[in-house]
């Protein structure tokens, strides 16, 4: 119920379905959110974006990361060491490369975004290790104009 009640009150578009996520997303896009795959290092979107602004769930556009999270791990893909609220995305046990990892899923799209590993920078120690391809990136000066208006204040200093 809080979740439809976000996707209302942001005005998301949540995109669902097999065959409309098809026609809608890149191959690559398909393959990581809805098939838990994993793009290349050092060669997608967002690895090296260094643009203030906000980290979106591809699929239901749910925010979840700030710019100012983000830090430079040396891993390839983006990583960020805090998420805006930590109840919007689902966490499992992953043992696909035959050791655990935690994987993340948006709660509210189901879409697999990366990874959680506990070898971050402080203050949280956690490095959020998220495919590009799971991700839409909305720049401070577009949150107006995308109802995200929101969360402008987090980027006053």
């Amino acid at each position: 119920m809080f979740y439809i009640l976000i996707i209302i009150l942001f005005n998301f578009n949540y995109i669902s379905g097999v065959d409309s996520l098809k026609n809608i997303l890149t191959e690559l896009q398909y393959e990581v959110t809805q098939n838990c795959g994993t793009e290349p290092p050092f060669d997608n979107l967002y690895w090296n974006n260094k643009e203030e602004g906000i980290y979106l769930d591809l699929i239901s556009n749910q925010p979840l990361f700030f710019s100012f999270h983000k830090y430079k791990s040396g891993t390839g893909w983006p990583s960020f060491y805090d998420i805006i609220d930590s109840s919007t995305v689902e966490k499992k046990y992953d043992y696909k490369l035959g050791y655990k990892r935690i994987e993340i899923k948006s709660k509210v799209s189901s879409s697999h975004l990366g990874h959680l590993f506990y070898d971050g920078p402080n203050p949280t120690g956690l490095r959020y290790c998220i495919n590009s391809a799971s991700l839409k990136f909305i720049r401070l000066e577009d949150f107006d104009k995308n109802g995200l208006s929101i969360y402008k204040k987090y980027f006053i200093n």
